[in-house]
């Protein structure tokens, strides 16, 4: 499972950098309330499209 999501990332790799650091930033920095809300939009955003196309729940 961990090699799946490991090759989507490698797949995406933009995609896969803007929300790493997306994530540190959220994590680390105290950014505005309105951006953050933002950025952790983007984040559920991509962690839906990595659902999408791993589908490791297939039934």
């Amino acid at each position: 499972m961990l090699k799946n999501i490991f090759v989507a990332f490698l797949d995406n790799p933009f995609i896969a950098s803007i929300v790493i650091s997306d994530l540190f930033i959220l994590l680390f920095h105290k950014p505005p309330f309105i951006f953050s809300l933002g950025m952790f939009a983007i984040l559920i955003a991509y962690c839906l499209f990595l659902g999408q196309k791993l589908a490791i729940f297939k039934i």
